[in-house]
């Protein structure tokens, strides 16, 4: 019998390669299409375009250091049958001289590389901030190593994509000469790309050094949460803490999850920002993890599966080897739905599913479940409120249901987090009545009677004292008298 492929198996995975002007980078991807897991992801910072700034030219050097990265993904490839593989180069490639002869020292290697425009580049990208964030709609500002790309996006689609030379290698020697001129040049080819921004849009910032900045700018506020996908500020906090990390001559400290040469580019990708903040006039940021290879991903997928609720499909693979199926998850949600209204919604639906995962997980290792899965892992489609919702159902779903003082008490509403704690007390007694089987589910139903709860079971032996104890929980915690 053929075992049943897992999210991790590479011969249902695919590739993209890109060839940037930072980075040459490998990702391999598995999982649910519209909500892909990373199995492996491997870069080499050969600074391709650190050269064509300068002399217009790929370097030898960078391009021998390219094409020996090129050569082991290809053995690695070939070798592990991964059976689609996306080659896509960028502005490095696309602005040097020697640009054709090095896209033909790739296809010697055996790949077949795509060479993006400046407006491809720019959609790519936004199409892979539309993967992530369903329903986005603003300006996507991809800092790469060579070019910064701006493209609208709304109603599912981008549009006005244009490509600017202000990539991260490019800004050290423009603000060099100067912060006013700094302003003025880049004032200037806004201007001059005949683009124009509608103001209190949401410009959501894609690419390596956006992503150090936000990271630095999280530590900065002591912020829950360690990824950077997903962090939104307001304009004006993102305009003050830019500039603070514009400054000239300090001494940035080693930031966690940030490389130093990552580190090094944050004041000019902060001083950028600035400029772009003051310009464009958004309303607030929002920073992408999604970006030019996510929107190649994205961008081929069928029609049907792009509908699909990404977090939804990422959660169901997630929990799928903990014995959490679709069956058990629909019976669980008719079963609270009466009491836990907030089931019916993608963030609760995915709540429930950790929660019931959360009871097949050894008793030791559960204390950490919250921050885990519900605040750190990176889920698509789901913003600060719906994590701190997930981390607060888990809690209340491991007996630890009171509202108290929790790491992500400011990133949601309080009723949100009181009604995702409703969730992970009817999640927790769903499960101890059921022992994790659907078919008992779907014949008991937790019913709002008068004001309380009560438990509509066929069997009354089912209700045995550990659920009984559940139950007062959860009439506890809603404020009712005791049935």
């Amino acid at each position: 019998m053929k075992a049943k492929p897992t999210i991790y198996d590479w011969a249902q995975s695919r590739a993209i390669i890109d060839i940037g002007s930072n980075t040459v980078r490998l990702v391999v991807y598995g999982g649910p299409p519209r909500a892909p897991v990373t199995l492996l992801n491997e870069k080499v910072t050969a600074k391709l375009g650190k050269h064509v700034a300068e002399t217009g030219r790929l370097s030898d050097k960078a391009v021998d250091s390219v094409l020996t990265a090129l050569r082991r993904y290809k053995a690695l490839l070939d070798l592990a049958r991964v059976p689609r593989v996306d080659v896509v180069a960028t502005a490095a490639a696309r602005d040097a001289t020697n640009g054709p002869e090095f896209l033909a020292r790739i296809r010697e290697i055996g790949f077949e590389p795509r060479l993006l425009s400046g407006v491809e580049e720019a959609e790519t990208s936004a199409t892979g901030v539309l993967g992530a964030f369903p329903g986005a709609s603003g300006i996507v500002g991809d800092l790469g190593g060579g070019s910064l790309e701006l493209v609208d996006i709304a109603d599912g689609g981008t549009s006005h994509g244009v490509s600017l030379p202000l990539g991260s290698l490019r800004l050290p020697a423009l603000r060099a000469r100067g912060d006013r001129v700094f302003v003025r040049e880049i004032s200037r080819m806004l201007a001059g790309a005949d683009w124009v921004a509608e103001p209190e849009a949401t410009l959501y910032l894609v690419g390596g050094s956006m992503r150090a900045l936000g990271r630095a700018m999280m530590v900065q506020l002591d912020w829950p949460l360690d990824d950077t996908h997903g962090f939104a500020l307001d304009a004006g906090k993102a305009l003050e803490l830019a500039k603070r990390f514009a400054r000239r001559g300090q001494a940035l400290q080693q930031i966690d999850g940030v490389s130093a040469s990552r580190a090094a580019s944050i004041p000019d990708a902060a001083a950028l920002l600035a400029v772009l903040l003051q310009k464009l006039e958004p309303k607030g940021i929002v920073f992408s993890s999604w970006g030019l290879r996510e929107g190649v991903l994205f961008g081929s997928l069928p029609d049907a599966v792009q509908r699909e609720d990404p977090l939804l499909a990422g959660v169901s693979a997630f929990v799928e080897p903990l014995g959490v199926d679709a069956a058990l998850v629909a019976a669980t949600v008719a079963a609270m739905r009466e009491v836990a209204p907030l089931a019916d919604s993608a963030v609760g639906r995915a709540a429930v599913m950790l929660c019931l995962a959360a009871g097949r997980v050894e008793p030791n290792l559960r204390r950490e479940l919250p921050m885990e899965w519900g605040l750190q892992k990176r889920w698509v489609g789901v913003d600060n409120a719906g994590r701190a919702a997930l981390a607060s159902a888990l809690r209340a779903s491991l007996g630890k249901g009171g509202a108290g003082q929790v790491p992500w008490s400011a990133l949601a509403p309080d009723d949100l987090l009181f009604e995702a704690r409703t969730l992970g007390h009817a999640a927790r007694l769903c499960r101890r009545l059921s022992a994790g089987s659907a078919r008992v589910l779907e014949q008991v139903r937790l019913r709002a009677k008068g004001d309380t709860i009560v438990i509509d079971s066929p069997d009354p032996d089912l209700v045995g004292d550990s659920a009984l104890r559940d139950l007062r929980e959860l009439v506890q915690h809603c404020s009712l008298p005791a049935a």
